[in-house]
């Protein structure tokens, strides 16, 4: 009689490795934070953020940077600006800003997505464009809110060599540009550059319906000649306002959360449906063979989840008198429509990896002659890359789904300005000088 089987601790390590489903993802390891924000809990989801970066306080950065980290802190920015920490707020925004990459869907090929969307958690963070649209403009917030024109200019630059980079590459993401050029507008327009101010503001406008804009586009025209068409067509439209010494009020309202990025799997005929007409035909066909030997049924992908709080309508008030909101901008429907773009390359990406995977199982079980030790060996393999090889669900999850704007011109002197979203309410009293400005900000990550 043939003794049983006894299984090494290789073997039986490969054995344990078969039947895992694979390992935690980002999203998986932010979960607990998401849960604080949507409880209305935001100092303890920071805390969460600080413990994960193995900090002490917000005040606190991790020495190495790297990987997920870099998310770690990400998420952090909007929550210390919604906490109203808006110095925090700039330091990490503008320290992921020099670590974050743009991945370039247009040029890349498979290869070079899979690398960066799967089994990449220690690496680079390769952000989709409309997060680093983002980075700048809610930088910009943070920076005008603390009346510093200066950084809010350094800002505005920035935005304006990412947005030369998207329009020159795959241009995804480029309709986010709205808000942040109405903001570098205001930045300028404050800082007394009437022409850079209208530039900005005529890109706004390309963007977005900001009717408050139409006041400062005549005002601006007053001193500087830069024209096109849409903006002759307001300046038109009314006599130029005198210069009658009142304040501008900007108030910024975001809300909601943009998807977060989850683990997904579907089967390996609807994944070959998607990814067609980006699969090259010579892997479509081994996709196929593979799956009717029944070695695949199943492909791993990163997929967008749900947005969170998207159906509120916030409110702004002025001394107790309700004023118009205007210029939302969906962030997370541009965010869905940019990822839906890259949808097929990225399960083309996702198919080509599991065909390595499984090829690879298949030698080393071949180079053992077959057997039980080769089955397991190549179950082995097999199972170990499925292991290593769990999407890159690292997303900027802590990213707002709404921002809005308000705007109103006021005699100098003391107002109170109200602002509401998501349950939370915020009043600030203003002490404004004459052609003086302020900017109030009211972030609502729930």
């Amino acid at each position: 009689m043939r003794a049983p089987l006894q299984l090494g601790p290789t073997l039986l390590t490969l054995a344990v490795l078969a039947s895992a489903a694979g390992c935690a993802g980002y999203s998986d390891r932010t979960q607990a934070a998401r849960t604080a924000l949507d409880e209305a809990r935001p100092r303890a989801a920071a805390a969460l953020y600080n413990k994960a970066l193995e900090v002490d306080s917000d005040k606190d950065l991790p020495t190495d940077l790297k990987g997920e980290k870099t998310l770690f802190v990400l998420d952090r920015s909007t929550i210390l600006q919604s906490l109203d920490e808006y110095e925090l707020s700039s330091r990490d925004l503008e320290v992921c800003d020099k670590q974050i990459e743009v991945l370039d869907f247009s040029r890349g090929t498979l290869d070079d997505i899979s690398k960066y969307m799967f089994s990449d958690d220690s690496g680079p963070y390769q952000a989709p464009a409309y997060e680093k649209l983002m980075v700048n403009t809610l930088n910009m917030v943070n920076y005008l809110v603390r009346g510093d024109l200066n950084g809010a200019r350094i800002e505005a630059r920035r935005l304006a060599v990412l947005q030369q980079f998207i329009s020159e590459h795959d241009g995804q993401g480029k309709s986010l540009s709205g808000p942040g050029d109405y903001l570098a507008g205001f930045t300028f327009e404050k800082s007394r550059s009437p022409g850079e101010a209208l530039r900005y503001y005529d890109e706004a406008l390309q963007y977005g319906q900001y009717t408050t804009l139409n006041d400062a586009v005549r005002r601006l025209a007053r001193l500087d000649s830069y024209r096109t068409p849409r903006l002759t067509q307001i300046i038109e439209g009314s006599p130029p306002p005198q210069d009658d010494g009142l304040a501008d009020v900007l108030v910024v309202v975001s809300y909601g959360r943009v998807p977060a990025k989850i683990a997904r799997r579907i089967p390996i005929g609807l994944a070959l449906t998607y990814a067609s007409g980006f699969i090259s035909p010579y892997n479509q066909a081994r996709a196929n063979q593979l799956a009717l030997q029944g070695l695949v049924s199943w492909v791993n992908y990163p997929e967008l989840g749900e947005p969170h709080g998207t159906y509120d309508v916030p409110e702004f008030s002025m001394d107790s008198r309700p004023v118009a909101l205007e210029g939302m901008l969906a962030v997370d429907s541009e965010a869905k429509r940019a990822w839906q773009q890259t949808h097929g390359k990225i399960i083309a990406s996702a198919i080509t990896r599991m065909i390595t995977r499984v090829v690879a199982g298949e030698v080393t079980r071949r180079a053992t002659g077959g057997g039980i030790l080769g089955l397991l060996l190549g179950l082995g393999t097999q199972a170990t890359l499925t292991a290593t090889d769990t999407p890159d669900t690292r997303s900027w999850g802590t990213l707002p789904a709404r921002i809005a704007f308000g705007r109103m011109r006021v005699p100098p002197g003391q107002h109170t300005v109200q602002l509401s979203a998501r349950g939370t309410v915020k009043r600030q009293t203003l002490k404004l000088e004459k052609n003086g400005f302020a900017v109030v900000n009211l972030t609502v990550l729930r």
